[in-house]
């Protein structure tokens, strides 16, 4: 997405106009991708963007998401067109707040000299993305600075994962009817401009019930999602928590039952797509695999964990999922080490995919990263592609010898004993015939080898509960 915005280095001294849109404006203020892709869609649907934040670590995220192509192109038109313009976050809530109040009622001299009213910036929202601000703000300043402002009547919207309860009491705690609470559940990585466009399930946290009107400038998406609830905002956390770790428990379930289908000879890639048949199960979340990774599941869970602390309750099958996926991890490794009866050491392998989702950049949580260290503490050199990935890894990795990274899947093939697929985009055809080259075994992470692929193999093939 290249820099964060051209402005980094000006001043705090307010946004400059946009003569060709909307005259009220969103205020935004985190550095998340969340923050960045809200600023996006906002200015999609007509609305001006100011978006306060850490500029470096705006830069970083910015950077870090660089394989989201279309929110990259759309964010720097945007951000040329000053539709969406980004400042360093301020000290204080109080001198933010302060900026527009002296923009709209006139009362200059409650904000510096430097910072220059405009008639045009209209607060029509603000939106405080919890997880960038909170090593900024205290959380009783910035509420404190909310309730003494005089735009009581301006929505607060909340955004972040937090322990059970902890958005809801913050909204109690500002003395305002307009506020709420959005959880993103819809993003997708990979896709995240599409995916808040048009999102799938739209939920909405409400500490005024049926008050929805108030957000007109989100209108847009709530009509388009393929469902839409809006609740009390602390039914809408729990129920935020409640799916992400169902997600999380049917991923586990699957790995869990790959292990008793390895020891029955049953394919269980075969076995989920039956289950998906049963309308009472679904379809989605079955595949088996390494497991989960990224922020979102294993943040959600580590929350959730704490909540039932906090209340000295017991979650014994939370505690499963979690040590279910991060054993997952190393599994294909396990396999790797079996079918060579541990003679392992100084050889060479090839590693296709590194991120913790096919279509991501991101290697969070991802599997390679166990892979990687038992892979090298045998000697391993480890041939790598990860197309999207590849920056993350250089950077994550840049003093290990034993890494190397490849630009083309082929392209080294001819030096490797084996091969590892941990996350290969279902859009990327699989060359059988130049793995067939070699002979070579295939440990495949992901289920990604379809049938008929397997079976035109001359090597063997290694997957999660699927023998060849």
């Amino acid at each position: 997405m290249g820099t964060a915005t051209n402005d980094q280095c000006m001043p705090y001294n307010g946004f400059a106009s946009n003569p060709l849109t909307s005259s009220n404006v969103c205020v935004l203020v985190g550095h998340s991708i969340e923050a960045i892709t809200s600023a996006v869609v906002l200015a999609s649907l007509g609305q001006r963007v100011h978006l306060y934040a850490d500029i470096d670590l705006l830069a970083q995220q910015i950077q870090q998401y660089s394989f989201e192509h279309h929110l990259q192109a759309l964010w720097q038109m945007y951000v040329q067109q000053r539709v969406i313009t980004s400042q360093a976050l301020p000290d204080s809530a109080e001198t933010l707040i302060q900026y527009y109040e002296t923009a709209n009622h006139g009362d200059s001299h409650v904000v510096s000299q430097s910072i220059h009213s405009d008639d045009q910036n209209k607060v029509a929202l603000y939106w405080l993305f919890l997880d960038s601000i909170k090593s900024a703000w205290t959380e009783d300043g910035w509420i404190r600075a909310f309730n003494q402002s005089h735009q009581q009547a301006l929505p607060v919207i909340m955004s972040g994962i937090k322990e059970l309860g902890a958005v809801s009491a913050l909204s109690e705690r500002l003395q305002r009817a307009w506020v709420y609470y959005i959880p993103f559940v819809f993003l997708q990585d990979g896709d995240a401009y599409n995916s808040m466009l048009n999102p799938a399930l739209w939920l909405l946290g409400e500490k005024t019930a049926d008050s929805n009107q108030h957000l007109e400038m989100l209108q847009p998406l709530m009509q388009h999602a393929r469902a839409a609830h809006h609740a009390d905002i602390a039914t809408i956390e729990f129920a935020r928590s409640s799916i992400m770790a169902m997600l999380a428990t049917r991923v586990s379930f699957m790995n869990e039952m790959s292990r008793l289908a390895d020891s029955q000879q049953v394919d269980i890639s075969q076995v989920s797509r039956i289950m998906g048949l049963d309308e009472r199960v679904g379809s989605s979340y079955l595949q088996a695999g390494w497991g989960f990774g990224g922020n979102t599941l294993p943040t959600e869970l580590a929350k959730l964990q704490q909540s039932s602390k906090m209340h000295s309750l017991d979650m014994p099958l939370l505690q499963s999922v979690v040590h279910i996926n991060e054993d997952q991890k190393e599994l294909i490794f396990r396999k790797f080490w079996q079918y060579f009866d541990g003679f392992i050491d100084n050889k060479t392998v090839m590693i296709w995919g590194g991120s913790y989702k096919a279509g991501s950049g991101r290697t969070a949580g991802s599997a390679i990263h166990p892979l990687l260290a038992l892979l090298w503490s045998y000697g391993i050199r480890t041939l790598v592609y990860s197309d999207k990935a590849q920056g993350e890894l250089a950077a994550l990795y840049e003093q290990q010898p034993l890494l190397e990274l490849i630009s083309s899947p082929y392209q080294r093939i001819n030096d490797a004993q084996a091969v590892f697929l941990i996350s290969w985009s279902p859009r990327e055809r699989l060359d059988i015939d130049k793995i067939n080259q070699q002979a070579m075994p295939v440990f495949d992470a992901q289920n990604t080898f379809t049938r008929s692929q397997i079976d035109r193999l001359v090597g063997d093939y290694v997957g999660i509960g699927r023998a060849k």
